[in-house]
């Protein structure tokens, strides 16, 4: 059971190797420090940051991001430690956040390795402080706990350094804002080979092996997937979405965390090379696997792996071009009189080539692997099924209703910058894991800020009827119900194809009333099939009781909603995917403001996706936020209509049998 800590409470620990999770609202520098038994940290080599991530037995990210993920193994720490302290600080950049205060209140838990929550703690009450001590892991009496501290310092990291004794505070809290700022924190050195039992099958060259040594990294791989995960952040959902993972102080690991521990049939012959020394064409399914469903689902993810690293190998050389020419440039103009005249003209020119240099031979290396990843997105697109293929894909014309359920769903598609036009498909495994929220609010993003309100809400609810019927479209008939809440009646246009296709459970719900009646209806549901599944009774359900999936869509939260109707909603999004009962909620948080930290779980527990492009998905191990693209029915498209037309004949058809 997780122990949800107030500031001050403290846990036993029931585990050594632990992940501390952080989330915030913001990009965020992580940080650690050891301490003895006085809490006193003996010198910068008993600080994790940025610039210097790894110690014994910890290992920190290696730049500002929202989304973290600390390894500690608390065995591998040196005996003279007694206390490790996590550390958050606002970066120290133009046009943003200055306080805490400003931005939503952080969240920290601590984690064993396979996710599993012990201990939570959210950082509220904070104002001024743009640097804060969160918690800290000490020794008492041979065990290992955990304690909530929560304490700000308005100072920033150079105080909150000072109070643990640290000589030099000052010193070393400019150079890790200033390692955040150059972006130090980005580079990673060459991925490891993969297991084979994980690896993706290749006969050239791998995609996004090391390229050619034109900048040593800048220090060993980080340990999101979780694709940071993925890309993080979000990083429970399956696919592209499952970030790479590993142990406290390992490598980082790139295989896929549910592939197969045995080896599986191996894929099929790559087509020969059309020239000696050039790579083989593309193959689609060229992946390990025991379907080609399997097989495309581990070369989808494969192809994030490489385009993941092949980037993060490109950024790592640029970051140091740069850290290469500015030492450069230090060494040559340290003596001021070759400042002057024509020697340190150049210094400087010769300087800037040598970085233009590496640059340049970098981009080669990435523009290649490109080159590849785009061919092979070009042969793996047509041949997906309906489950991973965008709308516009021929296969959805030729749907038919399946007799089993597929592996994962598409419910978008990621792009970096280096290669806008590169899109890799977003797969979340199913059954559904956890909710989606599908944010209706304005964020930071280019396409947001040239959209209207009034056009974000409406896409965000068009975005979350295209998804309800993917879902229906790919599960047998029958086996997935789909039920509406819509306390305010704003979104009848929208729900136009659901409802007049009779796909849904029951007409959608409005005013108080219907918000209460159908959350009773779902919550009783959980509360059976629990109670059946602990008491090894699963064939004592009531008559009456839907056994099928069931999805709630919940549209303008919380209009409708009483204090009630929130406990229970957040019930669901906590205990329902477990038992079949899954959230597809469109709201914008500001809206829900009001509530303040208690929806903070709520939101938490949701996979956020946006109805229009985003860069919010963010890796910090590999240091990418990855954009996310809603999936669209292609313009004066009739697909929806006529997926779920045949949806409603088959249930018609089974409900007659």
């Amino acid at each position: 059971m997780t122990a949800e800590l107030v500031r001050g409470q403290n846990h036993t620990l029931p585990q050594t190797r632990l992940e501390i999770r952080v989330s915030a609202g913001t990009p965020v520098v992580a940080g650690a420090t050891l301490g003895d038994e006085r809490g006193t940290v003996h010198g910068i080599e008993w600080i994790a940051h940025p610039g210097s991530p790894q110690l014994p037995g910890l290992e920190v990210s290696k730049q500002a991001a929202a989304d973290h993920r600390l390894a500690v193994d608390l065995d591998a720490v040196p005996a003279a430690v007694h206390r490790v302290t996590v550390l958050l600080a606002l970066p120290m950049e133009a046009g943003g956040p200055v306080r805490f205060g400003a931005v939503a209140a952080p969240f920290v838990a601590v984690t064993g390795l396979e996710g599993t929550e012990i201990a939570t703690f959210t950082l509220t009450g904070l104002d001024a402080e743009s640097a804060v001590a969160a918690l800290e892991i000490y020794r008492r009496q041979g065990d290992w706990k955990v304690r909530a501290v929560g304490q700000g310092y308005a100072g920033g990291l150079a105080a909150m350094l000072a109070d643990q004794g640290v000589t030099g505070a000052a010193e070393l809290a400019r150079s890790i804002h200033e390692a955040v700022a150059r972006g130090m924190a980005r580079s990673v050195a060459p991925p490891p080979p993969r297991t084979p039992e994980g690896d993706r099958v290749r006969h050239t060259a791998a995609i996004g092996d090391p390229a050619p040594p034109v900048a040593p990294s800048a220090g060993p791989a980080p340990t999101p997937p979780t694709p940071a995960t993925v890309p993080t952040t979000d990083s429970t959902a399956g696919g592209p979405t499952a970030g790479p993972s590993a142990g406290p102080t390992g490598p980082i690991n790139y295989a896929h965390p549910r592939r197969q521990a045995t080896a599986p049939p191996p894929p099929p012959p790559t087509a020969p090379s059309a020239e000696p020394g050039r790579p083989a064409q593309p193959v689609a399914g060229d992946a390990t696997g025991w379907s080609m469903e399997g097989r495309l689902y581990n070369q989808v993810w494969g192809m994030f792996e490489d385009l993941a690293r092949t980037t993060a190998a490109y950024r790592s050389a640029v970051d140091f071009a740069e850290s290469r020419m500015d030492q450069e440039l230090d060494r040559a103009l340290s003596d001021p009189r070759s400042r002057i005249g024509g020697a340190g003209d150049r210094a400087r020119h010769e300087a800037r080539a040598k970085r233009d240099q590496l640059t340049d031979r970098a981009r080669e290396a990435l523009d290649r692997d490109l080159a590849q990843l785009a061919a092979e997105s070009a042969v793996v697109e047509p041949a997906l099924p309906a489950a991973f293929a965008a709308w516009d894909n021929p296969v959805w014309h030729a749907y038919r209703v399946p007799m089993e359920i597929p592996m994962a769903l598409r419910i978008g598609d990621l792009h970096l910058p280096e290669k806008p036009e590169l899109h890799i498909p977003l797969l979340v495994r199913l059954p559904l894991e956890r909710g989606i929220w599908v944010d209706s609010g304005r964020t930071a993003s280019e396409a947001a800020a040239l959209t209207d309100t009034d056009r974000l809400r409406r896409l965000a609810m068009d975005n979350a009827v295209a998804h309800a019927a993917r879902l229906l479209a790919v599960y047998p008939a029958g086996e997935f119900s789909v039920h509406v809440i819509d306390a305010a009646g704003s979104a009848a246009t929208a729900l136009a194809p659901l409802v007049n296709s009779g796909v849904l459970a029951g007409p959608p719900a409005a005013g108080a009333g219907g918000v209460a009646s159908v959350l009773a209806r779902l919550t009783r549901r959980v509360d059976l099939v629990q109670m059946a599944i602990r008491a090894g009774a699963a064939d004592s359900l009531p008559p009456d009781l839907d056994t099928a999936e069931q999805l709630l869509i919940v549209n303008d939260f919380p209009h409708g909603f009483d204090d009630r109707a929130v406990t229970q909603l957040r019930y669901l999004a906590d205990e329902g995917p477990s038992v079949g009962v899954h959230l597809l909620m469109v709201a914008d948080r500001e809206d829900a403001s009001a509530y303040g930290p208690v929806l903070d779980p709520l939101w938490r527990s949701l996979l956020r996706i946006t109805p229009v492009a985003d860069d919010h998905l963010a890796d910090p191990w590999v240091g990418h936020a990855w954009t996310y693209e809603p999936l669209r029915t292609p313009a004066d498209s009739r697909v929806l209509e006529q997926v779920l037309a045949q949806v409603a004949a088959a249930r018609r058809t089974g409900r007659r049998l």
